[in-house]
């Protein structure tokens, strides 16, 4: 999964407001599509691509008329048109290993939430301010005050820290170089580390504070640059550091997809103002 931003559109054409838009990496007015692409061995083929429509513009009446949105489009969001993606892929008979995304969708505790209860591993970005905790946080029930309502949650044992902080925890000497693959200057690697976390995405306890959820890989990735990038994994506990890596930059192939159907393609050459206008030339670009 996947946003495919398209800049330089008119402020009139649908959907273009001003969001993240990921060719810039900064804010700026831009549609933003939400893709599926399956990819094996390296080799990407998109089969989905759906206008984020965002919420203002789901609720503009006449915005909506002049760009003749279908009355079935309400708003969504991107995890949700994303799953959506995916359940009528598995309704076709396509089959896949695992979800790769970024931090856009990565980001949703009820994004995750939906690949794993359709049985789907997953391996997604997230930001370095997202709340886990360790692995082996317990929840202690407190025992009722002698005057007051009682605890209505239990506490967890440990507080929550930033995937950030939890990575510092571990010290350099995780770190480790991994190679993943050969690129046009060579072998491809980075600094890695990962370690086995519980994320902050149970029930709300406060307004600042989630309990703990489903148990996962951390993985943390130090680019030559000193650029760090975060992410989890649903893969099990165990599992070696490699799989992780490879698992999380299998995402090359649909990002080089994305890259082709805007370069060389002309996805983003669109100038009509119309849904079903920019839906037509996204399945041609895709043909």
């Amino acid at each position: 999964m996947d946003d495919t931003a398209l800049p330089k559109q008119g402020k009139h054409s649908v959907g273009v407001k001003r969001q993240h838009c990921g060719v810039l990496g900064k804010q700026a007015n831009c549609q933003v599509l939400v893709s599926l692409t399956l990819a094996h061995k390296e080799v990407p083929v998109p089969i989905a691509l759906r206008l984020y429509l965002p919420e203002d513009w789901a609720q503009d009446k006449a915005r909506r008329a002049a760009a003749k949105v279908p009355e079935s489009i309400t708003f969504e969001t991107k995890g949700d048109i994303a799953l959506a993606q995916i359940d009528a892929a598995l309704a076709d008979g396509v089959r896949f290993s695992m979800v790769l995304a970024d931090a856009g969708y990565g980001s949703s505790a009820g994004f995750r939430a939906g690949l794993t209860q359709r049985g789907l591993r997953w391996a997604v970005g997230v930001q370095p301010t997202q709340k886990v905790y360790p692995a082996d946080v317990r929840l202690d029930v407190p025992a009722d005050p002698s005057v007051g309502r009682p605890a209505k949650h239990p506490r967890p044992s440990a507080p929550s820290v930033s995937a950030g902080q939890m990575i510092e925890t571990l010290g350099p000497k995780a770190l480790r170089r991994c190679s993943w693959r050969s690129g046009t200057k060579g072998m491809l690697s980075a600094r890695f580390a990962a370690v086995w976390v519980r994320v902050a995405d149970g029930a709300l306890i406060s307004r600042a504070q989630h309990l703990p959820g489903q148990p996962t890989w951390l993985v943390c990735e130090v680019r030559t640059s000193g650029e760090r990038k975060y992410y989890l994994t649903s893969h099990p506990a165990g599992t070696p550091r490699m799989t992780l890596v490879r698992a999380i930059k299998a995402c090359w192939a649909c990002e080089q997809a994305h890259q082709q159907l805007k370069d060389e393609l002309g996805l983003d050459h669109y100038e009509g103002r119309s849904w079903l206008g920019l839906h037509h030339h996204a399945l041609l670009s895709i043909e």
